[in-house]
């Protein structure tokens, strides 16, 4: 029997919406869910492991572009201006990501996924770790 398990991420939305993680994508059994999206409520899973992050700045500034900018309506499937990219792309290749192989750890820079870019969306984005792809989640604004 394989393993498998499914963790909704924030399901009653009380975690008060200030946490940010990186799920990279790897075969573990443990598949994590997630409302996107804004206000179109889009459900995302991605299996592999959970890596919390701390950037509170960055998280700000993602807010502002999904919120503010693309008024919490989601952007799933939508082509991005090259000044939209600029602007997701700022605080996302500001978040530190630690990586550790078993000895050292060493501090990194996440990357936008560009060849994914047109699964980007609010809490939602794909990037590239030092462990590999992952999604990039928050809190969703709805």
């Amino acid at each position: 029997m394989t393993f498998r398990r499914f963790v909704f991420l924030d399901p009653d939305g009380g975690s008060g919406g200030g946490w940010l993680h990186a799920v990279v994508e790897a075969p573990t059994g443990v598949f994590y869910q997630q409302q996107y999206g804004g206000t179109a409520c889009q459900q995302g899973q991605v299996e592999g492991f959970l890596v919390p992050l701390s950037a509170p700045d960055q998280l700000a500034a993602l807010r502002e572009l999904f919120e503010r900018h693309f008024r919490g309506a989601g952007t799933w499937n939508r082509t991005w201006t090259d000044d939209e990219r600029d602007w997701l792309r700022e605080p996302v290749e500001a978040i530190g990501y630690w990586a550790c192989d078993g000895v050292a750890e060493e501090p990194h820079l996440l990357r936008l996924d560009e060849s994914r870019i047109r699964e980007a969306d609010e809490a939602w984005v794909p990037v590239i770790t030092p462990d590999g792809p992952a999604m990039l989640v928050w809190c969703n604004s709805d």
